[in-house]
């Protein structure tokens, strides 16, 4: 893994709520069945936590930053390692260069969370509602994210 820049809180955070138990599965099917986008998800927990408020037009500008991001660098890696893994099961170099294309698509998640993070404003008081803040997020990106697995998604990062 790539160490975290100088300053940098929501990739460590990031990487230690995804290594929770239950988190990566549901993060995983939030991206995969209901197209939400896991870096704004653990954005959403990160600014939650931090007690930094998650409206409208901030979860907007956000989505949109992710969005253009995910279209440009990480849905095209992502795509490439997924179609290397149905070849790579018999041949060493597939599986090699599936590897160096997982942590290129790591790297672009990282650079996600950086961007994100730079967006974010500082902490202005108490943690915030952890499910409030999902939602707000998935209503941005769009597509369908249900209020049940937000819920546990919340209760899994606490």
């Amino acid at each position: 893994m790539t160490p975290g820049l100088a300053g940098e809180a929501l990739w460590p955070y990031a990487l230690e709520v995804y290594a929770r138990p239950g988190v990566e599965a549901l993060l995983l099917r939030l991206q995969d069945d209901h197209g939400q986008c896991v870096p704004l998800l653990l954005w959403s927990l990160w600014m939650a936590g931090g007690g930094r408020p998650i409206d409208v037009a901030k979860a907007a500008a956000c989505a949109e930053l992710a969005r253009a991001w995910q279209d440009a660098a990480v849905a095209p890696l992502r795509r490439l390692r997924r179609g290397l893994k149905a070849k790579a099961k018999t041949q060493q170099l597939q599986a090699r260069i599936r590897h160096g294309v997982k942590a290129l698509e790591l790297e672009a998640e990282r650079m996600l969370l950086q961007m994100l993070e730079e967006s974010s404003p500082p902490p202005a008081g108490a943690p915030a509602s952890a499910v409030e803040a999902l939602a707000q997020s998935a209503r941005a990106w769009g597509g369908k994210a249900p209020a049940g697995m937000l819920r546990e998604l919340a209760e899994l990062a606490a």
